[in-house]
């Protein structure tokens, strides 16, 4: 019999691992580690059998929850180039990467449990992110609008950077300033 791989997930299913997929993001980003799995599974309106039929454990949940931030955070990216001027585009997509990071942070214990015990959840997380913003970079340089020599790698350790120094309550206004002057850099300014 061949092996045809795991099945798709029924509409239903798929909407309840997303609506808890969503509350658990909420939960962690509200009480942090301390988030209990049934106050979760009633915030994404199912019950806990629901829960551990998607995510068998805490740490299934909270790398799935990190999963579908990463892909959330990646898969903006052609949204916001649509939307928006591709220098806009990327200061944009830069505050949901300080907010993906926040989101991140208050996962961080149970993550580190992850890669302690042999997983590794952030095995695609770099390359992703790099990938997304050589995307954002090119449609900015192809536009005249950001700066064709700029390294990728170098605006992801920046934005990691401000992510860091930003991570007290009052760090969305000094996170704005300090992206802001991240953008002042990526710009591309003529030669006169």
């Amino acid at each position: 019999m061949p092996d045809t791989g795991p099945r798709p997930l029924r509409a239903d299913a798929r909407r309840n691992r997303e609506r808890l997929l969503e509350a658990a993001v909420r939960a962690f980003a509200e009480e942090g580690a301390d988030a209990t799995l049934d106050a979760i599974a009633k915030n994404a309106g199912v019950g806990i059998g629901t829960l551990y039929r998607h995510f068998p454990t805490r740490e299934a949940l909270v790398e799935a929850a990190y999963r579908n931030e990463l892909a959330r955070l990646c898969d903006a990216a052609p949204d916001l180039l649509r939307d928006l001027p591709p220098d806009e585009a990327m200061r944009a997509w830069m505050d949901r990467f300080i907010d993906y990071m926040a989101t991140k942070r208050h996962m961080s214990d149970t993550l580190h449990a992850i890669v302690a015990s042999g997983g590794n959840p952030f095995s695609e997380s770099r390359t992703r992110m790099i990938t997304t913003i050589e995307t954002l970079l090119k449609a900015g340089a192809d536009a005249g609008t950001l700066r064709p020599d700029v390294d990728p790698m170098a605006v992801l350790t920046s934005l990691s950077g401000v992510s860091l120094a930003t991570r007290e309550p009052d760090r969305h206004d000094r996170a704005r300033s300090a992206l802001d002057l991240l953008m002042d850099g990526l710009r591309y300014r003529p030669s006169s």
